[in-house]
């Protein structure tokens, strides 16, 4: 079957416009993919560092000392913290340190990866490392001090503070709270996935 020039210019003409249509679509697509996938995932290059608010060794960082882990925090809660390591010195030679400040989000979600490689599913790890969205840590909000001396006159002597400790399987784990100093500090999560702010 003979078919004319222009009828043959014309299917090419529909053609090449639905190829067209469907590259364009895909590359939409494929756009979008990645544009959802950079807002849950923060874009990083090379390691987690000390700019991160990574700390290379447990007890080498005083509530005193000048790196991001420690000045990165909400200035309350580094101020809290600072009068509470001062007055657990002076009283009973308890000596407090940082094991873990303010983290960037690529530091949490580092964090959360590993939970989840340990734990074995992303619901397990929920229990110990929130979203890098969730983490109290990354805005600056929460503090996880050391040793377990510190831990235990905290867990007496926080609230004068407004510090609490938050999730009963986390120890180590504070924020402040200032309506701790008159009321005592609240009661707390079984674990982060008890907290309603982990679910925003």
């Amino acid at each position: 079957m003979n078919t004319s020039p222009s009828l043959r210019q014309r299917r090419a003409t529909v053609i090449g416009a639905v190829l067209l249509a469907a590259v364009i679509a895909g590359s939409a697509v494929l756009i979008g993919q990645q544009s959802l996938a950079a807002a849950s995932t923060p874009l990083r290059s090379g390691p987690v560092t000390e700019a991160d608010g990574l700390i290379r060794t447990e007890g080498a960082v005083s509530v005193f000392d000048d790196v991001p882990a420690v000045t990165n925090l909400d200035a309350d809660l580094l101020a809290a913290v600072r009068e509470a390591a001062t007055a657990a010195a002076d009283r009973d030679d308890v000596r407090m340190h940082v094991n873990s400040g303010w983290r960037s989000a690529a530091y949490q979600q580092q964090l959360r990866e590993d939970a989840v490689a340990r734990y074995g599913s992303e619901e397990e790890a929920a229990r110990w490392v929130a979203t890098p969205e969730n983490s109290e840590h990354v805005s600056g909000d929460a503090v996880d001090l050391g040793p377990l001396a510190a831990q235990d006159w905290l867990s007496r002597y926080g609230a004068e503070f407004g510090l609490c400790q938050i999730y009963a399987n986390e120890r180590w784990h504070f924020e402040l709270r200032p309506g701790a100093v008159a009321n005592g500090c609240p009661l707390m999560y079984d674990d982060p996935t008890a907290d309603p702010r982990v679910q925003r």
